[in-house]
């Protein structure tokens, strides 16, 4: 599989670094990005072949992976439109990784290009343990679909989505979802230092509660509120804690955070992809 990567930052390293070698052999993943320094990092580590040009490379590619900021999608759209129609027998994969920029907007950009794949990964993927959200547009080969899969398979899970609608919520719970557990774990902190602790023993007795208990989940057959309840005797001092929780609205106030960054996905796609 010809792979190649316009945009050479922290996440499309990342998916380099599964691929290279394992999916794909590193002279066969080319990357594009105006920064020479990343293009030499990316070189020297996993050997890929680099540009600082959108060409002929990109467009006899397999898959093409847009790894840019959403801001700079218009522009590189209208340069990759040019190199697709200079090879029209070649009708590789788009796959998306930039949040907020619909595929119906991606097509229209590129002409009506229809094979497109938009995805919604997670910054844990930059330790391979992420999760995407993926969403295959209409002119999507079933081999295609398999490579979009394979490729974000190699830092972490997949879920694929029977809408595109589906990419606001995903992008709520997992896509922004690293930046709730953070809060939670700053929260954990800050209460042990209130308490007495120090800084080194809050920071790993929170690091390692959380790791545990998400592996307990992960690795249980019951939901996730059974176990919850375990763990909460009538009267002791998780109940405690649950019970001023509850009173504060905190798992409500959760629920409605996610819904506002739902709607606000859904709003940066429209003000993204209107017209200039």
């Amino acid at each position: 599989m010809k792979i190649s990567f316009i945009g050479g930052g922290n996440m499309a390293t990342a998916l380099i670094a599964g691929l290279a070698g394992k999916v794909a052999q590193p002279a066969d993943i080319h990357v594009v990005d105006p920064n020479a320094d990343a293009l030499e990092r990316l070189r020297t580590q996993y050997g890929v072949t680099t540009s600082p040009d959108i060409g002929a490379t990109v467009a006899a590619s397999d898959v093409i992976v847009l790894a840019v900021k959403p801001q700079q999608m218009r522009d590189v759209t209208a340069h990759l439109r040019t190199e697709l129609q200079s090879q029209p027998a070649n009708k590789p994969l788009l796959l998306s990784i930039a949040a907020g920029i619909r595929g119906a907007d991606l097509s229209r950009w590129l002409g009506g290009y229809g094979a497109i794949v938009r995805t919604m990964p997670n910054t844990p993927a930059l330790i391979g343990q992420g999760i995407t959200g993926m969403v295959a547009m209409a002119g999507t080969s079933a081999p295609q679909k398999d490579a979009a899969d394979t490729i974000m398979r190699a830092v972490g899970q997949t879920v694929w989505l029977d809408e595109e609608s589906l990419i606001d919520p995903v992008t709520a719970v997992s896509g922004s979802g690293p930046a709730y557990v953070f809060y939670f774990l700053e929260a954990m902190q800050q209460a042990a230092a209130e308490m007495g602790l120090s800084a080194e023993q809050g920071k790993a007795l929170a690091l390692a509660t959380f790791t545990g208990a998400a592996q307990l989940a992960a690795q249980s057959d019951e939901p996730v509120d059974v176990l919850r309840q375990r763990v909460t005797s009538k009267g002791g001092t998780t109940h405690a804690a649950i019970t001023s929780m509850e009173a504060a609205g905190v798992k409500q106030a959760i629920v409605d955070a996610m819904k506002a960054a739902a709607a606000r996905g859904r709003e940066l796609g429209e003000e993204m992809g209107k017209d200039a």
